[in-house]
């Protein structure tokens, strides 16, 4: 295949910050292959004007992203309808004019959407197309066809369950590209430059950690860790390694927050401890959350959007899991998994973390 100057990417699914950030390994393999390479992420969002969006459009290995909305409203409204193809079509011809693209990467394995949308555009610009051939005749609306998800775990002696970054690597099999140690990447933002200027201020003599809790979304408690057993670790982690604290969150967020503080300044005080605490819950974006997670020396979180978001900006991060969920984990350096963890368990594993660092 000749070398492409500009490459479309199309993904659709989830709008969550870890689905979306995940994809960026593959982005980073296909720069590793084409340098020279523009790549431009074409979603399908089901989620309008989802926060995702700002910080995906940011990302330093993309030329553009482009978010076309096809359902009238967010997944869980009984109002929400899907969009004539025809309203979509117009809307991703109106992105991508002016971009003359010469290979399409379809990484969605499952549906017709993203696979005749794929096939529509590659006559159009009469361009080389890959996708996935997840059943037999899929393969025929590609130029070059992957094997399906069964036969590349199979081949690569995975779990169904795999990993959720390699996913986009089933795509990249049609290109004989290997994940290889290809990682999830991400910068601070200049918005996210500019709200350490504004917020943070230098201090070398204590670490800095990062506390998200999160999963404060409908469906996400579940991930979400006991305060009283954060709490308890927390303290430990204090006594080991005095730190000063930031607390991350949405707005929705501020209460568990609150919560925790105030169960943290009592535990501490009984053992005769003290800690600066600092909630910025409902104060950054996602783009100015890099400034504050890429200030940190530890980020600890819950299986939730700044857990991914600090993995790929290469923060020393422990992710506190209450259920063993192997496809969520970033099997790296620098990233430590803890599952319900002791006070001895949890401290071990951000010392660890810290000493890789």
């Amino acid at each position: 295949m000749m070398n492409p100057q500009n490459i479309l990417l199309i993904k659709s699914h989830s709008m969550g910050i870890g689905d979306v950030l995940r994809s960026s390994a593959a982005w980073q393999a296909l720069k590793r292959r084409w340098p020279d390479a523009k790549l431009h992420l074409l979603f399908l969002s089901r989620h309008p004007g989802y926060p995702t969006e700002q910080l995906i459009s940011e990302h330093h290995l993309l030329e553009s992203a482009h978010f076309i909305t096809v359902t009238t409203d967010h997944p869980g409204s009984a109002a929400s309808q899907r969009l004539p193809n025809s309203v979509v079509y117009a809307a991703i011809d109106s992105a991508l004019k002016g971009w003359p693209i010469d290979l399409i990467i379809d990484f969605e394995p499952g549906g017709m959407r993203t696979t005749l949308l794929t096939w529509r555009l590659a006559r159009q610009k009469k361009v080389i197309s890959v996708g996935i051939a997840q059943f037999p005749l899929r393969r025929f609306f590609y130029d070059h066809a992957a094997p399906s998800v069964w036969d590349y775990c199979k081949r690569k002696d995975l779990p169904m369950l795999m990993d959720y970054t390699e996913k986009d690597f089933v795509a990249l099999a049609a290109l004989g590209m290997d994940r290889l140690d290809n990682k999830i990447n991400l910068s601070v933002s200049r918005d996210g430059v500019n709200w350490q200027k504004s917020h943070l201020t230098d201090s070398h003599d204590l670490l800095t950690v990062t506390l998200n809790i999160g999963c404060g979304t409908s469906g996400a408690l579940p991930k979400r860790p006991s305060i009283s057993a954060l709490v308890r670790c927390m303290v430990a982690l204090n006594r080991d390694r005095p730190f000063r604290l930031n607390l991350s969150g949405a707005d929705f967020e501020a209460a568990v927050n609150a919560e925790f503080q105030r169960e943290f300044s009592l535990a501490l005080a009984a053992v005769d401890l003290a800690c600066e605490v600092k909630d910025w819950s409902g104060q950054c974006s996602l783009s100015q959350l890099t400034g504050l997670l890429g200030a940190s020396d530890l980020v600890i979180s819950s299986d939730s959007g700044p857990y991914h978001m600090a993995v790929a900006l290469g923060i020393p991060t422990v992710c506190w899991f209450n259920y063993d969920t192997p496809p969520s984990y970033h099997r790296q350096a620098g990233v430590a998994v803890v599952i319900n963890p002791s006070t001895t368990e949890f401290v071990e594993a951000a010392v660890k973390v810290l000493e890789l660092a």
